[in-house]
C-alpha cells in the first residue's frame, strides 16, 4: 500500500494486483491524492496534470464503486481549480458522453454513475468558470434520468445538487427543469431517492425565488405527498426542506417586494395555515376534497402528520429563538388549536386524538423546551396558563349556560380536552425542566399557575383530569417547597367535595401523583401527611356504598390514594401497615362459597364498581410488595395470602360473569385481570403454589385468544431481542430525537400509543425518562404484556410435566389459528416462551425432558420463520437462550445443523435472514462453540449470503451475524481475520449507498474485527500493517458514506482503532470529522461523536483541543461545524451541546469529556477555563435581576415586563453563551471545585499572591488562581443567589472551597492582612440570603458550613466585621432553640433535623476554634514574656482578636452546651444496636422524631463529632465543676430526651449532685469516642477519628477526669486497646500523634492515682516505719503484669507497635533476618519522626506507676527501645543538628536513669545491674563493624555515655571496666577531625568534669585534661580557619576555665600558669589585627576578654608570669591599648548579642 502514495498512480505495482486489490489500492491512492493535492505547488501539479487526468478519467471507464467515484470525482475537482482549466471542457464532454451512451447493461452502470458524479464535483468546485456549458450538462443529465433506475436517480440529484451549490444564481435559466425533475423524484418508490431529491430542492430554493413565493402551495402539496409511505430518513430530509422553504417564504418578503411587482405577501397565519391543513388533512390536497374526505371516513395518515409536525419544528428552528419570543402567543395558539374542536376529523377517535396530542407535546417540547432560554421560558408558560385560563372559561360557560343546546356545549366541553392536556403537558414539562428557577412564576400571583391548574382538575374529561395532576407533579418535583402545600390544597378540597364525581375523581389522582413526586424530593413530606392520606382513603372505600352515584369514582379513589401512599416507603408505611391489609382482607370474599353467592346477586354497575375495587386493591399491594420490600417479614407474607386463592377464583369466573351481564363489563375484567397478573408476577411464586394451574390456563387463553387483533410485536418484543440485534430492524427501533412521535409510526394502523387515561394508576409509578409522561398502553394490550411477564415466572416453577403439556398446548393453538390471526398468537406465545427462557437463564434452571425440548424447538423454529423481522429476530435470540438454558453441546450442535441445512436449501429472504441470525445469536450465549469447524461452516455460509447482492436484507443480516461470531468467537477467529476483513473492504467499496442497512452491518464486522486484532495492531510485522491499512481504508470508506449512522459506525471504529494503535490514526482529520458531526441531527450520531471525544481527551486533551481551534481558522469549505469554536474553543462548544441536549446518556457523556478535559488543562489554561464558568455563570445574574420584579405591582405593569421579556435581545451579542439552563450553570459551578483542586495539586504559587507576582512578571504567559481570586469569588457569589436552589447549594460549596483554600493567603501590600479580607462583604452578602424564612433547609445548612469556615478561618480579625457573620448564626440558633414541634410543617421532619444540626454543627466549629486561638496566644504569651518585655502591645492585639471571638461564642455558650449535649446524648440514643429499638423512647429525641429516626442518621453521622469536642472543650473549661445556676441542681439539661435514658420518673431520683450530673457527662462523651473508635466504619472521615480523640484529650486536659480514669484500671487499660486498634488500622500520621497524645494523658492520670495513694498512705501512716508501707503502683509486689488487666502492659505493646512500624529493625524477631543485615540506616520521614519521639516520651513516663518490683519487670524493655531507636536512627546530619528521634531518646533515657526506683531499696540493686548492662549496650553499638564508624553520629552515642555518668548513682558508671571503656571513647573522639564533634566533646566533658562525686569526675580529668590543654597548645602554630574550629578552641578554653575553678588550691596555680601563656598566643599586634581573617580577630578578642577575666581571678599566678616573659607582657599591654576603643564598643554589642552557641546548649542540653 505504500506504493500508493504517490502523486502518479504507480501503474506497475497496479497492473501486478489481482483484481480485488485493485479497487482498494486505487481506493488508497485517490485518498493519498486528495490530502496532497491542496499542498502540492502549483507548479508541480501543472508539470503532472495531462497525466494525471488521463489516469483520472481513465478510472472512470473502469467501473468504479460509489466511494470510487466520489474520490476520483473531488480530485479531478481539485486538480482542475489548483492547475490549470483548459482541458476541463473535454472532461465534461467526456462525461456527458458517457452519460449519453445506448449502453443500458448492469456492468456499465457504473461508469455511467461515475461520469454523473464528476459533473457535479467538477461544477460544485469551479463553478461559474465553466460559464454556459451548464445548461447542456443539465439537459443531458435530466434526460438520462427519465430512463434511469434508482441508483441513477439518486446519483442525478445529488450531482444537480452540487451544480446547483457551484453555479449559485448563474444556473437560473435550468432552475424550472431541475424542479420538474425533483418533484418526481420526491415521490420515488426508493427513499434514497426521496431523500436526495429533497436535498437538492433545498439547495435549489436558495436561489429559485418562484419555490417559496409562487409555487409554494404546490411545494407544500409535494413535501406531504412525500411524507406518505415515508421512512425515518426521508421524514427528516422532507421536513427540513418544507420547514426552511416556509421559513424563507415568510422571512424574505422584503427583500423581494420591490424588484417583483407580482408577488403575494405571505403572513405567519398563512404559513402556519399551509402547515395546519398538512397535520389535519395530509397529502389530499387543499381543494380536491373527495368523496371520502366529505364522508369523513378517511383519517391523515400518520407519516404525513409525523413528518408535518417534525416540519413545524425545523420551521421554528430556523427562524430561531428571538423570533419564537416575539411571535409566541401566535404560535401557541395555532399549534393548540390543531387538536381543538374546530377540526373534529383529526380527533374523531381516541386513537387519533393521542397521536395528534403527541405530536402537539413534541412541536412544544422541542421549540419552547429546547430553543428558548430561562426568561423566555417563563414568559412562554405564563402563555400557556393564559392559554388554560380561556378554555377554562368556555367550559365553564358552556356547564353553567342551561339553554336548549345544551348538547352542543357539551361536546364544547369534551372537546376542549385535547387542547387542555397539551397545555398542562406543556406547562408541567416546562416547569419540572426549570426547577426551582420557577419559583418566581408561581410566586406571580397575576398569572396565577397553581390557580389555573388546580382549577381544571373538575373537567369532565378523565384525561384533563389526570393531566392536571400530572402537572402539579411536575411542579411538585421542580419546586420540593410546594409538595405539601399542594397535597394540603388537594385534600382539603377532596374532603369538602366528597360528593362530586369529578371532584373525588380529580383530586385523588392530583394527591397520587404529587405522592409519587415525594421520592424525587430530596427534601420530602411531613410524616403526618401520610396518616391524614390514609383516613380519608379509609373514609372513601367506607363510604363508597352511601350512594351509587359515585361509589366507582370512591372506591377508586380510596385504593388509588393507599397504592400512591406505598410510595413514600417503609418508613412511612409500616404504621399504616395493619389498617391497609385489613383493607385488603375485606375486599375479597373468605371462601369460594361467599365468591358463588355474590355470583347470583347484583347487576353490571355493582360488578363494575366491584371489580374496580379489587383491581385497586390489587394494585395497592403491588405497589407495597415493590415500594416497601423491607416490610415483607415472613409475618406479613402469610397475612397477604388469604385473599389470593379467592382473587384468582375470581380469575377463572371472570369470562362467566362476562357473559352474565354483558359488554359493560369488558374494560373493568381486563383491567383486573392485568392488576393480578401484575401482583402475581412480584410476588414469591411459592406464595401461591396452589394456584398455578388455575392461572397458568388463564394466562394460555389470553395469549391464545387474544380479545384484540392488534399486533403488539413493537412493544412485546423488543425487550427480548438483544439490543444490537434490533439496529437490524432500522432507525424506527433505534433511539432517535423524534422517538417520541415516531412510536406512533411502529404500533401499526390500529393503535396510537400509550396514554395516562388508560391506567391512572400510573401516575404515582416512576417515568422511564425525565419530565416525559407516563404513557401506559390500553389495556387489553397491557394484559398480553402482563400475562407474557407472568408465564415467564411460572412456567419455570410449574412441574416439567405440566411444561409439556402447556407447550403442546401452546402449538396447537397456532396451528388451529390462520392469516393474521395465526401472526398474533404466535407472537404473543413466542414473547412469553422467550420470557420464560431469560427467567430460567437467571436462576439457572433446567427445562426438562427431551419431549419438552422438542417441542420447544419446533415454537422457536415456527417464529424463526416468520415474515414479521422483528419476530424473527426476537426467535433467534430465544433460540439461543434455549440452547443456554438446556446447555447441551449436542443439542446445539443439533440446532447449528438444522440452520445449516436450512440456508443451504432455502432460497427465500425470509428463511434465509432468520437462521443467518440464529447462528450468530447461538455464539452469544456459548462462546466459542468450541470446535473450529463449527466457525469455519458458519463463517462460510455466512460469507456466501453476504454476498447476495440481489437481496439488501440478506447481506445485512449476514453481516450482522458474522460480526457477532467476530466478537463472540474469541482468539478462534484468528485464521479468518484477514479473508473477513477483504470480504468487508470489498462490499464497502461496491454496495451502493443507498443500502444503508448493508453498510451499518458492514461497520458492525468492522468494529468486531478490530476487537478482534485488539493491541496486536501496535505491530510493526507486514501482515500487521496490512491489516490496519485495511481496517483504516474501510473507516475511510465509511465516513464518506452519506448515511449518518454509517458515519457512526466509522467513528466508533476509529475510537477502537485508536484505542489499540493512537499512533496510527490521524488525530487531526478524526477531530475535523467529530466537530462537524458534533450538532448531527442524529442522536446516535452525536452519541458516537462525544463517546468518541470522551475517549480521546483521557489521552490526548491538549492536542484534540488544538485541533479544533485550528481547524476552524483554516475554514476550508468542507469543514463547517455548526458549533461555535471559532469563539469559545471545543470546550466552549461542548459546554453549548451540553445546555442544548436533552438526551441524557448524552449529557453524561458531555460532562465526562469536559470533566477530563478540565483535568488534564485547567491549569495550564486557567484564564480561559474560569472564563467560560463564569460566562455561564454569569447568564444567572442576568437572569436574577429579571425574575425579581416585584410581582405585587398592578397586573398591566406585569404584563409590560412579560412583553419585554419576549422581546429584549441586548445581551445577545455579548454572551458565547444566551441564556444557559439552571443544570448547565450547575455544572459550571462545580468545574469551578475541580479547577481549584487541580490547582491545588499543580503547586503552591496558584495559593500565594506574592509568589504568583513575581513568577507572572518573569513570564507573562504563566496564570495563577491566586490572581483571580476576584472573579472565584464572584462565580461563587452569582450561584450562591441564584434563583435556582441546586445552583445555591454548588455556589456555596464553592464559596466554602474558596475560604478554606485561600483562608491564609497574606495580602503583600498590607502586611498582617489577608487577601480574602477585602471580600467581606460579597461573602456576606452571599449567605444573607440563606437564612432568609423562606429557603429551603438544605441551602441554610451549606450556608451554616459557610459560616463557620468563614469565621474560623481568621480572614476578618476586626469584631464588628464578623458580627455580621456571627449574627446570621445567632439567628439560626434562636430557631433551634424553639425546638422541633416550632419547625415548619413544609417539609420531612428529618430536615429540620438536618438543619439544627448543622448549626449546632458550625457553633462547634466556630467554639473549637476560638479556644484553640486563645491557647495558642496565651502560649506565645508565656513565650514572649520569656524573651523580652517590649513586644506586649503586640500581643495584646493578638489577643484581642482570639479572646473576642471566645467572647462572641460566650453569650450564648450557655445555650449551646445545653444543645449540644442533647445532640450528642440523642446520637448515643441512635448508634443503639437494633435489639434496644424498644428502648428508645416513644416521642423521639431533642431533635428528631421517633418516625423519620432512620432519615435522622445521616445527619447526626455528619455532625456529631465536632459537637463531641466542642462539648469536651466547654466541660474542660468549666473544670466539670458547672452546674447550671438557674436549674437549681436539678437535672443536668432539660431538653435531653425526656425520659433520661428510659428510666421512669417516679423511679428517677429528682435531685442529681454535681458528681452524678458530672460522672452522666464524663461517661457520655467517653462512650461516644470509645464505641466510635472501637469500629470506625471504612468511610469514617479522618476528620472525626482526629476531632474524636480531641475531644478525648481535651477531656483529660483537666484534673477531674483523669481521677475518674486513673481510679479505674480497667477503663484505662479498654481505652488504650481500644487506641491500639485504631494505630494498627489507620495509617494516618495526624490520627497516630492524636491517638499517642491521649496515651500520654492516660498513662499521666494513672501516676497522678498512684502519687495520690502514695501520699495518702504516707500521711495515714504518720511517723510508721517506712518498710511497712504497702506497695501502690503495678506489679504490686511480685514485679508480674497481667496482659488484658494490665495499663503499663497495654501501653508497651501500643509504643511497641508504633516503634516496630516505623523502624522494623527494632524487632528481635526480624533482626536474625537477612533482609536487615544490611545494616543501612533509614532516615525516617518527618510524620514518621514524630511518632517515634512521642511515643518514647511514653515509655519514660512508665515506671512512674509501677511498683519497684514492677519496674524492674519492664525496664529491660524500655530500656532496649530507648537505646535501639538511639542505635538506630543516630546518624550525622549535614548542619550538626540532632535528629528528632535521637533527641528525644537521650531526653527519654535521661527521665529513665532519672527515676525515684533507681534509688529506692527495694528495686536499687536490680536496677544498677539493668543500666550497667544498658551502658554496655550503648558502649558496644561502637564496636560493631568498622565500616559503619562513618555513618554512625558519634556524638549522640557519647551524649548517651555522659547521660548514664550524669544521671544514674555513681555505683552504676564508676566500675573499672566501664569507665575505663568510657573515657576511652572520649579520647577516640578528642582526636576526630571533624571540629564540630570535637566541640560537641568539648561541651560534654565540661559538664562531666563539673560532676559534684568526686569519684565520678576525676578519672575523666586525669585522663582526658592534658590532652585538652595539648590541643590547645598547638593552636599556637595552627590559627583557626573557620567558624567551626573557632568555637572548638573557645570551648576547649572554657574546659580548661572550668576545671581550674574546680581544682583544689595547690594545683590551680599550675593550671592557670598553663592557660594564661595559650591565651596570650591568640593575641594580634596592631598590624596584624587590620590583615587578619574574621575567626583570628574573633579569637584575639575573646582571648583579650578572658583574660581581662583570669587576671584579678588569680592576681598572683599572673604577675608571676608576666615577670617572667617580657614578651608576652607586651604583647598584653599593646592588645589592650590598641583595642581599648573598639573594645568598649564590641563589648556592649556582645551583651545584646550573646552569641549562637547559648542557643545551642538551649536545645541539646539533655544533662
Amino acid at each position: 500500500m505504500e506504493l500508493a502514495h504517490s502523486l502518479l498512480l504507480n501503474e506497475e505495482a497496479y497492473n501486478q494486483l489481482g483484481e480485488f486489490q485493485k479497487a482498494e489500492f486505487i481506493f488508497e491512492w485517490l485518498q493519498f491524492l486528495e490530502k496532497l493535492l491542496p499542498v502540492t505547488s502549483r507548479a508541480d501539479i501543472r508539470e503532472n496534470q495531462k497525466k494525471l487526468v488521463e489516469q483520472l478519467t481513465s478510472l472512470l471507464n473502469n467501473s468504479p464503486g460509489p466511494p470510487t467515484r466520489r474520490l476520483v470525482a473531488k480530485n479531478l475537482a481539485v486538480l482542475y481549480s489548483t492547475g490549470d482549466t483548459f482541458s476541463v471542457y473535454q472532461t465534461i464532454d467526456k462525461c456527458n458522453e458517457l452519460i449519453r451512451s445506448k449502453d443500458d447493461s448492469p456492468s456499465y452502470l457504473p461508469t455511467k454513475l461515475a461520469a454523473v458524479v464528476c459533473l457535479g464535483y467538477l461544477y460544485k468546485k469551479l463553478g461559474r468558470i465553466l460559464g454556459n456549458s451548464f445548461t447542456d450538462t443539465v439537459g443531458n443529465v435530466l434526460k438520462a434520468m427519465k430512463n434511469a433506475e434508482s441508483q441513477g436517480r439518486y446519483e442525478i440529484m445529488l450531482s444537480l445538487q452540487n451544480i446547483l451549490n457551484g453555479l449559485g444564481a448563474a444556473a437560473i435559466p435550468c432552475h424550472r427543469d431541475i424542479y420538474k425533475a425533483a418533484r418526481s423524484c420526491l415521490t420515488d418508490r426508493s427513499m434514497a431517492v426521496r431523500c436526495a431529491a429533497a436535498k437538492c430542492l433545498l439547495e435549489l430554493q436558495n436561489e429559485a425565488v418562484f419555490m417559496w413565493s409562487t409555487d409554494l402551495d404546490s411545494v407544500v402539496t409535494l413535501c406531504f405527498k412525500s411524507f406518505e409511505g415515508s421512512n425515518y430518513d426521508v421524514r427528516l430530509a422532507v421536513s427540513k426542506l418544507l420547514g426552511t422553504v416556509l421559513a424563507r417564504a415568510l422571512t424574505s418578503k422584503q427583500a423581494t417586494v420591490s424588484t417583483r411587482h407580482n408577488f403575494r405577501r405571505i403572513s405567519l397565519e398563512e404559513v402556519m395555515e399551509l402547515l395546519g391543513t398538512g397535520f389535519l388533512r395530509g397529502s389530499c390536497g387543499f381543494l380536491r376534497a373527495s368523496g371520502d374526505m366529505l364522508k369523513g371516513t378517511s383519517s391523515v395518515s400518520r407519516d404525513v402528520r409525523v413528518g408535518v409536525t417534525q416540519a413545524y419544528v425545523v420551521f421554528v428552528s430556523t427562524l430561531g429563538a428571538q423570533w419564537l419570543e416575539r411571535n409566541f402567543s401566535a404560535f401557541l395558539s395555532h399549534i393548540l388549536d390543531l387538536v381543538s374542536q374546530s377540526h373534529p376529523k383529526a380527533i374523531q377517535s381516541q386513537m387519533d386524538a393521542i397521536g395528534c396530542r403527541r405530536c402537539v407535546s413534541f412541536i412544544l417540547r422541542a421549540t419552547v423546551g429546547g430553543l428558548l432560554g430561562e426568561k423566555a421560558q417563563i414568559a412562554a408558560a405564563k402563555e400557556i396558563c393564559q392559554a388554560i385560563w380561556k378554555l377554562k372559561k368556555v367550559v365553564d360557560a358552556a356547564m353553567s349556560d342551561s339553554n336548549l343546546e345544551t348538547r352542543i356545549s357539551t361536546t364544547d366541553v369534551t372537546a376542549s380536552q385535547h387542547v387542555l392536556v397539551c397545555a398542562l403537558q406543556e406547562l408541567g414539562s416546562l416547569i419540572h425542566s426549570l426547577g426551582t428557577t420557577a419559583a418566581p412564576l408561581l410566586q406571580d400571583s397575576s398569572t396565577g399557575v397553581l390557580e389555573a391548574v388546580i382549577s381544571v382538575i373538575l373537567h369532565a374529561s378523565i384525561s384533563v383530569r389526570l393531566t392536571a395532576a400530572w402537572c402539579l407533579r411536575c411542579i411538585a418535583v421542580a419546586l420540593p417547597s410546594y409538595v405539601s402545600l399542594l397535597l394540603d390544597r388537594c385534600i382539603e378540597r377532596l374532603s369538602v367535595l366528597k360528593s362530586s364525581p369529578e371532584a373525588v375523581t380529580g383530586y385523588s389522582f392530583a394527591v397520587a401523583a404529587l405522592l409519587g413526586a415525594v421520592k424525587h424530593s430530596p427534601l420530602g413530606i411531613p410524616h403526618g401527611k401520610g396518616k391524614v392520606i390514609m383516613a380519608v382513603a379509609e373514609d372513601l372505600l367506607c363510604s363508597a356504598s352511601q350512594n351509587s352515584r359515585i361509589s366507582l369514582q370512591r372506591t377508586q379513589a380510596g385504593w388509588l390514594l393507599i397504592a400512591a401512599l406505598m410510595t413514600l416507603g417503609p418508613a412511612v408505611v409500616q404504621h399504616h401497615l395493619p389498617r391497609m391489609l385489613l383493607l385488603w382482607k375485606c375486599v375479597f370474599p373468605s371462601s369460594p362459597k361467599d365468591l358463588e353467592t355474590e355470583k347470583t346477586r347484583g347487576d353490571s354497575f355493582t360488578w363494575q364498581v366491584t371489580l374496580e375495587g379489587r383491581a385497586g386493591a390489587l394494585c395497592a399491594i403491588k405497589s407495597f410488595v415493590s415500594h416497601c420490600a423491607g416490610l415483607l417479614t415472613d409475618e406479613v407474607v402469610q397475612r397477604l395470602l388469604p385473599p389470593l386463592p379467592s382473587a384468582v377464583d375470581l380469575l377463572t369466573q371472570l369470562s362467566s360473569i362476562y357473559k352474565s351481564y354483558g359488554n359493560s363489563l369488558k374494560t373493568s375484567s381486563t383491567v383486573y385481570r392485568h392488576k393480578l397478573y401484575e401482583l402475581l408476577a412480584v410476588l414469591p411464586p411459592k406464595t401461591y403454589e396452589g394456584s398455578f394451574c388455575a392461572v397458568l390456563k388463564e394466562l394460555v387463553a389470553d395469549l391464545t385468544v387474544p380479545d384484540s387483533q392488534i399486533d403488539a410485536s413493537t412493544f412485546l418484543l423488543p425487550p427480548l431481542c438483544h439490543e444490537n440485534d434490533l439496529l437490524l430492524l432500522g432507525p424506527l427501533l433505534q433511539e432517535t430525537d423524534h422517538r417520541f412521535i415516531e412510536e406512533q409510526l411502529l404500533l401499526g394502523t390500529s393503535i396510537a400509543g400509550g396514554s395516562l387515561e388508560y391506567d391512572p394508576y400510573s401516575i404515582y409509578e416512576k417515568v422511564a425518562k425525565g419530565d416525559s409522561v407516563p404513557k401506559p398502553l390500553p389495556p387489553v394490550l397491557s394484559v398480553i404484556s402482563a400475562a407474557t411477564r407472568l408465564f415467564g415466572v411460572m412456567f419455570s416453577h410449574v412441574a416439567e410435566s405440566h411444561r409439556l403439556q402447556v407447550l403442546e398446548q401452546l402449538l396447537n393453538s397456532i396451528k388451529q389459528t390462520k392469516g393474521s390471526r395465526q401472526q398474533i398468537v404466535q407472537l404473543n406465545v413466542v414473547s412469553a416462551f422467550s420470557t420464560s427462557l431469560k427467567y430460567m437463564a437467571n436462576c439457572k434452571g433446567s427445562l426438562g425432558p427431551e419431549e419438552v425440548r422438542r417441542s420447544a424447538l419446533t415454537l422457536v423454529m415456527g417464529a424463526l420463520e416468520s415474515n414479521n423481522p422483528l419476530l424473527r429476530c426476537a426467535a433467534a435470540e430465544c433460540l439461543a437462550r434455549l440452547a443456554q438454558v438446556v446447555s447441551d453441546s449436542a443439542f446445539t450442535a443439533g440446532l447449528a445443523q438444522v440452520s445449516f441445512d436450512k440456508l443451504k436449501s432455502a432460497r427465500d429472504v425470509v428463511s434465509r435472514t432468520g437462521h443467518a441470525l440464529a447462528l450468530g445469536c447461538l455464539y452469544r450465549y456459548l462462546g466459542g462453540i468450541g470446535s473450529t469447524q463449527h466457525l469455519n461452516a458458519c463463517v462460510g455460509i455466512l460469507y456466501t449470503l453476504s454476498q447476495d447482492s440481489t437481496s439488501p436484507d440478506v447481506q445485512a443480516w449476514a453481516l450482522h451475524s458474522l460480526s457477532l461470531i467476530v466478537d463472540l468467537a474469541g482468539p478462534l477467529y484468528h485464521v479468518h481475520v484477514e479473508s473477513t476483513l477483504s470480504l468487508v473492504l470489498m462490499l464497502l467499496l461496491t454496495v451502493p449507498p443507498a443500502y444503508a442497512e448493508v453498510h451499518q452491518s458492514l461497520g458492525r464486522c468492522l468494529n468486531a474485527l478490530i476487537t478482534t486484532l485488539g493491541p496486536e495492531l501496535q505491530g510493526s510485522s507486514t501482515t500487521v500493517s496490512a491489516l490496519r491499512t485495511s481496517c483504516l481504508l474501510g473507516c475511510a470508506v465509511m465516513q464518506d458514506n452519506p448515511d449518518c449512522l454509517v458515519q457512526a459506525q466509522a467513528i466508533s471504529c476509529l475510537q477502537q482503532l485508536h484505542m489499540f494503535a493512537p499512533r496510527h490514526v490521524n488525530l487531526s482529520s478524526l477531530v475535523s470529522c467529530l466537530c462537524v458531526n458534533l450538532c448531527s441531527s442524529y442522536l446516535l450520531l452525536r452519541r458516537a461523536v462525544v463517546a468518541c471525544l470522551r475517549q480521546l481527551v483521557q489521552r490526548e486533551a491538549a492536542e484534540v483541543s488544538e485541533y479544533a481551534v485550528a481547524l476552524v481558522k483554516e475554514s476550508r469549505e468542507d469543514f463547517t461545524p455548526d458549533v461555535n469554536i471559532r469563539e469559545t474553543g471545543l470546550e466552549g462548544a461542548l459546554l453549548g451541546l451540553l445546555d442544548k441536549e436533552l438526551d441524557q446518556r448524552l449529557c453524561q457523556d458531555i460532562k465526562e469529556t469536559l470533566t477530563h478535559m478540565l483535568t488534564s488543562m485547567a491549569v495550564e489554561k486557567l484564564s480561559f477555563w474560569l472564563k467560560l464558568c463564569k460566562d455561564v455563570l454569569a447568564a444567572s445574574a442576568d437572569f436574577n435581576t429579571v425574575a425579581s420584579v416585584d410581582t405585587t405591582q398592578e397586573e398591566e405593569t406585569a404584563k409590560a415586563d412579560d412583553a419585554s421579556v419576549l422581546t429584549s435581545d441586548s445581551d445577545e451579542r455579548f454572551h458565547p453563551f444566551s441564556n444557559p439552563r439552571w443544570s448547565t450553570r450547575v455544572f459550571a459551578a462545580d468545574c469551578v471545585c475541580k479547577i481549584i483542586s487541580q490547582c491545588e495539586n499543580a503547586g503552591s504559587a496558584h495559593f500565594d499572591l506574592t509568589l504568583a507576582q513575581e513568577r507572572k512578571q518573569r513570564d507573562s504567559r504563566d496564570d495563577f488562581l491566586v490572581l483571580h481570586l476576584a472573579d472565584l469569588i464572584r462565580m461563587a457569589f452569582m450561584a450562591a443567589t441564584d434563583h435556582s436552589d441546586q445552583l445555591r447549594l454548588s455556589g456555596l460549596q464553592t464559596l466554602l472551597i474558596v475560604v478554606r483554600k485561600f483562608a491564609a493567603v497574606p495580602e503583600p501590600e498590607f502586611p498582617g492582612h489577608v487577601i480574602l479580607e477585602q471580600y467581606q462583604a460579597n461573602v456576606g452578602a452571599a449567605l444573607r440570603p440563606a437564612f432568609a424564612p423562606e429557603t429551603p433547609p438544605d441551602v441554610t445548612a451549606k450556608a451554616c458550613q459557610v459560616c463557620s469556615a468563614w469565621i474560623a478561618s481568621g480572614v476578618v480579625s476586626d469584631l464588628n466585621d464578623l458580627r455580621r457573620v456571627h449574627q446570621l448564626l445567632v439567628s439560626s440558633l434562636v430557631k433551634v432553640q424553639a425546638g422541633k414541634e416550632a419547625q415548619s410543617q413544609q417539609y420531612n421532619e428529618s430536615t429540620s433535623t438536618m438543619e439544627m444540626l448543622a448549626v449546632l454543627k458550625a457553633w462547634a466549629e466556630v467554639y473549637i476554634v476560638a479556644v484553640e486561638k486563645q491557647k495558642n496566644q496565651s502560649d506565645a504569651h508565656n513565650h514572649c514574656l520569656k524573651i523580652v518585655k517590649s513586644a506586649e502591645e503586640s500581643y495584646r492585639d493578638a489577643t484581642s482578636s482570639a479572646s473576642g471571638l471566645l467572647d462572641l461564642v460566650q453569650a450564648d455558650l450557655g445555650t449551646l452546651s445545653k444543645l449540644w449535649l442533647a445532640a450528642l446524648q440523642d446520637f448515643a440514643l441512635l448508634t443503639l444496636p437494633s435489639e434496644y429499638a424498644l428502648q428508645l423512647p416513644t416521642e423521639g429525641g431533642t431533635f428528631y422524631t421517633a418516625e423519620t429516626i432512620e432519615n435522622a442518621r445521616p445527619h447526626y453521622h455528619n455532625s456529631w463529632a465536632l459537637i463531641l469536642h466542642a462539648t469536651a472543650l466547654w466541660l474542660t473549661s468549666t473544670g466539670f465543676i458547672v452546674v447550671d445556676p438557674d436549674e437549681g441542681v436539678t437535672n443536668l439539661s432539660r431538653p435531653v430526651t425526656p425520659t433520661t435514658m428510659c428510666q421512669d420518673s417516679s423511679t428517677r431520683p429528682l435531685v442529681k449532685s454535681p458528681e452524678d450530673v458530672n460522672t452522666d457527662r464524663f461517661h457520655l462523651i467517653l462512650g461516644i469516642s470509645v464505641e466510635f473508635l472501637c469500629s470506625p466504619r471504612s468511610d469514617a472521615t479522618m476528620e472525626n477519628i482526629i476531632a474524636c480523640l480531641r475531644a478525648l484529650q481535651a477531656l483529660l486536659d483537666v484534673p477531674w477526669p483523669r481521677s475518674k480514669i486513673g481510679g479505674d484500671q480497667e477503663l484505662g487499660v479498654e481505652l488504650l486497646n481500644v487506641l491500639h486498634r485504631l494505630i494498627l488500622t489507620r495509617e494516618s500520621p495526624d490520627i497516630q500523634l492524636a491517638a499517642l497524645e491521649v496515651v500520654r494523658l492516660i498513662l499521666f492520670a494513672a501516676q497522678e492515682h498512684v502519687k495520690e495513694k502514695r501520699r495518702s498512705a504516707e500521711v495515714d501512716d504518720g511517723a510508721a516505719e517506712k518498710e511497712t508501707l504497702p506497695e501502690f503502683g503495678e506489679g504490686k509486689d511480685t514485679g508480674g503484669l497481667v496482659p488484658g488487666k494490665s495499663l503499663v502492659f497495654a501501653t508497651l505493646e501500643l509504643c511497641v507497635c508504633i516503634l516496630v512500624r516505623q523502624l522494623p529493625q527494632l524487632n528481635p524477631k526480624l533482626t536474625c533476618s537477612p533482609a536487615l543485615q544490611s545494616g543501612k540506616h533509614l532516615l525516617l520521614s518527618e510524620d514518621g519522626s514524630r511518632l517515634v519521639a512521642a511515643a518514647l516520651v511514653i515509655l519514660s513516663d512508665v515506671p512512674a506507676i509501677c511498683s519497684p518490683e514492677g519496674s524492674v519487670s519492664v525496664l529491660p524493655t524500655i530500656l532496649y527501645l530507648i537505646i535501639g531507636v538511639l542505635k538506630e536512627t543516630a546518624v550525622k546530619l549535614r548542619d550538626g543538628q540532632l535528629p528528632l528521634t535521637v533527641a528525644a531518646s537521650l531526653q527519654a533515657l535521661k527521665g529513665l536513669l532519672s527515676s525515684p526506683m533507681a534509688r529506692a531499696e527495694k528495686s536499687r540493686i536490680a536496677w544498677t545491674d539493668l543500666l550497667r548492662s544498658a551502658l554496655v549496650t550503648v558502649l558496644d553499638c561502637w564496636d560493631q563493624v568498622d565500616g559503619l564508624l562513618q555513618e554512625l553520629d558519634e556524638v549522640s552515642l557519647l551524649t548517651a555515655i555522659t547521660v548514664f555518668v550524669m544521671s544514674t548513682s555513681p555505683e552504676v558508671t564508676t566500675i573499672e571496666c566501664l569507665q575505663k571503656r568510657c573515657i576511652e571513647k572520649f579520647k577516640i573522639t578528642l582526636d576526630s577531625k571533624d571540629p564540630l564533634v570535637q566541640y560537641k566533646c568539648y561541651q560534654l566533658l565540661h559538664s562531666i568534669f563539673q560532676h559534684p562525686n568526686k569519684t565520678v569526675s576525676y578519672p575523666y580529668i586525669h585522663s582526658l585534661a592534658p590532652s585538652i590543654v595539648g590541643k590547645l597548645q598547638e593552636t599556637e602554630k595552627a590559627k583557626p580557619e573557620n567558624a567551626a574550629e573557632l568555637q572548638v578552641i573557645q570551648e576547649g578554653i572554657k574546659v580548661v576555665t572550668a576545671l581550674t575553678a574546680t581544682a583544689e588550691e595547690e594545683h590551680r596555680a599550675h593550671l592557670v600558669a598553663c592557660l594564661l601563656p595559650i591565651l596570650i598566643s591568640f593575641l594580634l599586634d596592631e598590624n596584624a589585627l587590620v590583615s587578619a581573617t574574621n575567626s583570628a580577630k574573633n579569637l584575639h578578642e575573646f582571648a583579650l576578654q578572658n583574660l581581662m577575666q583570669i587576671g584579678p581571678q588569680y592576681s598572683s599566678v599572673f604577675k608571676k608570669l608576666m615577670a617572667s616573659s617580657p614578651t608576652m607582657k607586651a604583647r598584653l599591654e599593646s592588645a589592650v591599648k590598641g583595642n581599648q576603643e573598639s573594645i568598649k564598643v564590641k563589648t556592649a554589642k556582645h551583651a545584646k548579642n550573646p552569641g549562637k552557641s547559648s542557643s545551642i546548649q538551649l536545645k541539646t542540653n539533655f544533662l
